[in-house]
């Protein structure tokens, strides 16, 4: 998702949350917000300014407003970096799309829990072709949806937006939700990443990070800084430096 600043640091989310982890956190592009004419290049620039991750966002105006791309335009960006690709599919249904997305070059498929009605057997397809399986939720929606499912993904992604259109405000309150995610997979022992999409800027991503996130989706914040692709992902990755030793 595109992002703009949101909130500081707030006083509840100054410490890490229990399970959190000091390992660096994995920035990853969103093309969303890119200039469409050049995307190869914008997926270049991404990954040379040190993203760890490029991520498509797929729309297909039922269940989200908007459309973007579909798999042959991420296809043709795949020779452009050697980064990993995800596509996260806010589409009414992905089943008849995945292998089409897993064949473009995508590393990770992610499909919303309120879209797949039989969401084992869709995470179970996205196993096959290969790829990773992960699955969204809306702030809106509760964890209960992807609790039974855990032993099946590879990343959960808590929406910190609504989906659909960018340059939305981050929601802070779902910053619990992370942290009770985080819970949940460090009670399941199972290798489950945490992502979190939306409103992830240097005002905003320390407490993302230490809410529990492992990988943040970064828009605009990256796309639009006035001083480069570069300097943003650095600025971001200053803004989530670890709290001191205490004394």
């Amino acid at each position: 998702m595109v992002d703009q600043p949101g909130t500081t640091l707030r006083a509840g989310a100054r410490h890490p949350a229990p399970g959190w982890s000091s390992d660096e956190p994995v920035i990853v592009g969103s093309v969303l917000g890119a200039d469409y004419a050049h995307l190869g290049n914008e997926v270049a620039s991404l990954t040379a300014a040190g993203v760890g991750r490029i991520q498509w966002d797929v729309m297909d105006r039922r269940f989200v407003p908007n459309m973007t791309f579909g798999p042959d335009v991420v296809a043709a960006c795949r020779k452009y970096s050697n980064m990993p690709f995800e596509a996260h599919l806010m589409v009414q249904d992905p089943d008849p799309m995945l292998a089409d997305f897993v064949a473009a070059g995508c590393e990770t498929i992610i499909v919303h829990a309120e879209t797949c009605p039989h969401l084992l057997r869709t995470l179970a397809t996205i196993r096959e072709l290969g790829a990773q399986a992960g699955v969204a939720v809306n702030p809106s929606t509760p964890l209960d949806f992807v609790r039974y499912v855990l032993d099946h993904l590879d990343e959960i992604v808590i929406m910190t937006v609504n989906p659909g259109f960018g340059g939305q405000k981050y929601i802070p309150a779902m910053e619990e939700k992370v942290s009770e995610m985080r819970a949940l997979v460090g009670r399941s022992g199972r290798a489950v990443k945490i992502e979190v999409d939306g409103g992830i800027s240097t005002a905003t991503a320390k407490a993302a990070w230490y809410a529990g996130a492992e990988l943040l989706v970064a828009g605009s914040a990256v796309l639009s800084h006035p001083g480069g692709k570069k300097a943003a992902v650095a600025e971001l990755h200053r803004a989530m430096a670890p709290p001191p030793p205490e004394p």
